[in-house]
């Protein structure tokens, strides 16, 4: 009797010790991106805060290194991109999704700090900060660019995303979409360098056209047209994952 304790018990340490072991070798998704990725979870929502609940997090971690305001430049600017890039394993996934902070002329005015310059070029210019502080600015795609390959050389995954739709119409009343500029540069990158593109803007665009203006912003925007609260911030995680089936994605195999 005493000798099929010991056996049970040990059995048990085993079963503990391989589950635990699975649980540290578990990969993980890295999320960057701005304010509709992560934001204050109070008024305003991002769909990656959410992303967990749509996934097993038994079998796979969900980090979410976004930050609001954020473009890929001061993303980069500000260290945020190092921390990410020195976290990452062999096996994890990068989710990228920026475009909303990108949009201004890029000087060292408050309100070109976050501008990059556009399309996919690899063409830069250099901003004078004083005191002998000067910044090499990139196109939107450069940026992405880097953020690519530096995953790649790391064995990580990389998928591209297009930006959440803002609740802004056409006269045809359908949402206004990102494919002439953002979007389509992050398509053109994910292509070039033989990566995912999941558009993020289309699939919940497509779903907005669904609701029509007034649905739309009832239900998901309750301030400005760019920030959703927690019901839209899910209704975006859930096209993420509707994005995954619809790239083929590994990523597949975690969804509950």
């Amino acid at each position: 009797m005493k000798h099929q304790i010991k056996w049970i018990g040990m059995a048990l340490v085993a079963v503990v010790l391989i589950s635990f072991a699975k649980q540290q070798n578990r990969p993980t998704i890295y999320l960057i991106g701005d304010s509709t990725v992560k934001n204050s979870n109070k008024e305003y929502w991002g769909w990656g805060t959410l992303l967990p609940e749509l996934l097993d997090t038994t079998r796979v971690r969900v980090e979410n290194h976004a930050m609001a305001g954020r473009s890929t430049r001061t993303f980069v600017k500000e260290g945020r991109w190092a921390r990410v890039d020195s976290l990452f394993r062999p096996g994890d996934f990068l989710l990228i999704q920026f475009g909303h902070n990108e949009g201004s002329k890029p000087d060292t005015s408050t309100q070109g700090y976050r501008g990059v310059l556009r399309g996919i070029g690899q063409d830069s210019i250099v901003l004078d900060w004083g005191n002998g502080k000067k910044e090499a600015v990139r196109t939107y795609g450069e940026n992405l660019r880097r953020f690519v390959i530096e995953a790649k050389k790391k064995g990580v995954t990389p998928i591209l995303l297009s930006m959440i739709p803002r609740n802004q119409w056409d006269n045809k009343g359908k949402v206004k979409r990102a494919d002439k500029d953002f979007g389509l540069w992050a398509k053109q990158i994910a292509e070039e360098q033989g990566v995912a593109f999941l558009d993020l803007n289309s699939i919940s665009a497509d779903k907005y056209d669904q609701l029509g203006p007034e649905t739309v912003k009832s239900s998901f925007f309750p301030g400005d047209h760019t920030h959703t609260n927690k019901d839209g911030a899910r209704e975006n995680a859930l096209s993420v994952i509707e994005g995954f089936r619809r790239i083929k994605s590994q990523l597949v195999q975690y969804i509950k």
